[in-house]
């Protein structure tokens, strides 16, 4: 691992410090745990959005052309 600084607001250091898993496990382990789950949760709407735009969209008559045949069995 390794080691990086960033700041913090006092007051919510504070409230973090407070809190019974940051005392149980310590800051670092909690704020990486907290970035990961941001990560995780940025990734699925990437996810999300990229299907939105791939199939979010209504097909159009002109995107059906030339497939009215395709959909019945052979021998109808």
């Amino acid at each position: 691992m390794k080691a990086i600084q960033i700041t913090f607001d006092e007051r919510l250091l504070e409230t973090l410090d407070r809190d019974e898993e940051v005392q149980r496990n310590g800051r670092s382990a909690v704020i990486r745990r907290a970035v990961t789950d941001y990560l995780r949760k940025k990734h699925r709407e990437a996810i999300a959005e990229a299907y939105q735009r791939g199939y979010g969209k209504h097909p159009t008559d002109s995107d059906l052309d030339g497939w009215a045949d395709q959909g019945t069995w052979p021998g109808e």
